[in-house]
């Protein structure tokens, strides 16, 4: 089960971040371009992994575990090698920092609840906003080395600032179905003794 073809797909997204890394020291403009077919190539695998694991019935706890470590891992060296790379400046870089936040809290949450043996499934609208995440970094990725009649750059940006509308609206949601099993049910009060009246000696 440890080498099937979905725990292997996931790994080699993880495989790929040092090579992300290393491709932004090579020389421009290759470096956007490498960057990006590595980035692409493992976030494909991020859909494929979880449909050959379905179809082939082949779901594991290890897949499980690092099916979104795995995806936390690819897009956390993304932002911070834009960032570090000027590839991301400016206010845009408060999106970059709202996204890995609500990453830091939902694996958190998703640790707690799994003590409770409660699941936290993933839901349509984080769906959405983990392609417009995808799609947006890749754009940014090429950057200025795109074609100039395309603003690469500005659809990277804008793309990123969806996504990370949607990164807080889906990191509440998640909180907020979380907080029902964090918050402990109060003590029931004790009920006050009742004070039995004394038998009273009777005289003859």
């Amino acid at each position: 089960m440890y080498t099937s073809l979905p725990n292997l797909l996931t790994l080699s997204r993880i495989a790929a971040i040092p090579l992300l890394v290393a491709a932004f020291w090579l020389p421009h403009p290759a470096d956007n371009w490498v960057a990006l077919g590595l980035f692409a190539a493992a976030s494909v695998t991020d859909y494929f992994d979880g449909y050959f694991a379905r179809r082939w019935g082949q779901i594991s706890k290890l897949g499980r575990f690092l099916d979104p470590i795995a995806d936390k891992l690819l897009v956390a060296a993304a932002l911070m090698l834009l960032v570090g790379f000027h590839g991301i400046e400016g206010l845009t870089i408060l999106p970059a920092i709202l996204v890995m936040c609500r990453e830091i809290l939902v694996s958190g949450l998703r640790e707690f609840l799994a003590e409770l043996r409660v699941g936290l499934p993933v839901s349509a609208l984080a769906k959405w906003k983990t392609t417009i995440q995808m799609v947006a970094i890749g754009f940014l990725l090429v950057g200025d080395a795109g074609p100039a009649i395309l603003p690469v750059r500005l659809i990277g940006e804008v793309g990123l600032w969806v996504a990370a509308l949607l990164t807080v609206i889906t990191g509440y949601d998640y909180l907020r179905s979380g907080l029902k099993h964090m918050v402990e049910p109060a003590p029931p009060k004790p009920k006050p003794a009742v004070e039995r009246p004394q038998p009273q000696s009777v005289r003859r």
